[in-house]
């Protein structure tokens, strides 16, 4: 049958769990509109593994958990350890995310003026966002002791999928119009 091991490969390869030989059975017999046999379906998964049993690959195809899924191989277990270790690394906290809020909303601030909006310290969530490079120095404010001022980060840009701090969305879109009046509406009348 014409390329069936590319089609078992990606919806294996597109499952992030095991997929049983009965699911990529239904699933190539509605691709084909034909019923295919068990035994040219199982031919084309032991080539899948002929394939991918070679040092050539990183992964290998396994059965587990009554099904087929990729992993990687044993081998490579330290690379993906240190891998998994970076991104939760890269998990903020409240006060950071409402920081880079801040500056993502006001490029070029100074670590005051960030304390000014946010009423409280801010050293340590600067800090972080700076070490987790979501942030970055911008230059330094023409003032009083030449304050650092911040902008964020291509990584933050790449991060979030924006192009520019311009596609942000715009604060009026996010809050609703009854929270930003003032008094009530009798106190207007």
């Amino acid at each position: 049958m014409e390329l069936i091991e590319q089609h078992i490969q990606s919806l294996i390869f597109s499952s992030a769990l095991p997929v049983s030989m009965q699911e990529i059975k239904t699933v190539l017999n509605k691709t084909f509109e034909q019923d295919l046999e068990e035994a040219e379906i199982l031919q084309g998964i032991e080539n899948i593994f002929a394939r991918f049993a070679t040092d050539t690959f990183a992964f290998e195809l396994k059965n587990t958990g009554g099904g087929y899924q990729f992993l990687t191989k044993p081998a490579f277990f330290k690379t993906i350890h240190h891998h998994i270790n970076l991104q939760q690394k890269k998990k903020l906290s409240r006060s950071s995310l409402e920081t880079l809020s801040i500056i993502a909303y006001n490029p070029d601030i100074t670590r005051s003026e960030i304390e000014q909006i946010r009423g409280v310290a801010s050293d340590y969530s600067v800090d972080k966002l700076l070490e987790k490079e979501l942030i970055e120095i911008s230059g330094k404010k023409d003032a009083p002791g030449n304050p650092i001022m911040y902008k964020v980060s291509q990584s933050f840009l790449d991060y979030f999928g924006i192009n520019t701090i311009d596609d942000l969305p715009k604060l009026k879109d996010i809050v609703a119009e009854e929270d930003n009046t003032i008094g009530s509406e009798s106190a207007n009348a």
